[in-house]
């Protein structure tokens, strides 16, 4: 694969999962977003004036699935932390990435995340995609193609878990 190649499948794979994302999330609401399939799960919880997040402290299948509110949560938190830590001063813990607090404005924040991603993308040169100076999160000493390449893979997942809760939503409050 020539170096021009890398770039433009990248950029291809990313606008698949993204098309498949806005499919997904046409008409969510939030109903539908913060309902729960299982009480075990990965959620977000209202509290007081604010939200909290879920974190796992165990990948294992016991914990549950997430809920969409969740999942959205956590394509934000990824999207942020990959900006900041490969293209800003890499200072973003979980802690600061909150849920925005409704479906709209998810949405919203993905949407903004995803363009200046696009706009990351578009500015880097072949050469960058095969170096790893802008490579270090969630990987170091990998390429920039590398996290790239993690990023589809991380939003395709994402984008999969939102389809099958919004299956799960349409199934079990008929």
């Amino acid at each position: 694969m020539k170096n021009s190649e890398i770039k433009e499948s990248i950029l291809f794979q990313l606008d698949m999962c993204w098309k498949l994302y806005l499919y997904h999330i046409d008409n969510l609401e939030d109903t539908e977003v913060l309902w729960a399939f299982s009480p075990t799960g990965l959620q977000v919880h209202k509290q007081e004036d604010s939200w909290c997040i879920d974190w796992p402290e165990t990948e294992s299948y016991e914990i549950g699935p997430p809920n969409i509110a969740w999942t959205m949560w956590h394509i934000i938190y990824w999207w942020s932390t990959a900006l900041d830590y490969n293209f800003g001063d890499g200072t973003l813990r979980k802690e600061d990435v909150p849920w925005p607090g409704s479906a709209e404005k998810a949405k919203a924040t993905i949407n903004l995340l995803h363009d200046k991603w696009v706009s990351e993308l578009n500015n880097l040169s072949d050469e960058d995609y095969l170096s790893n100076q802008y490579a270090k999160w969630p990987f170091e000493g990998r390429s920039f193609s590398d996290i790239a390449l993690w990023l589809n893979g991380e939003l395709m997942k994402n984008v999969a878990e939102i389809g099958y809760g919004r299956f799960l939503y349409a199934t079990c409050t008929k």
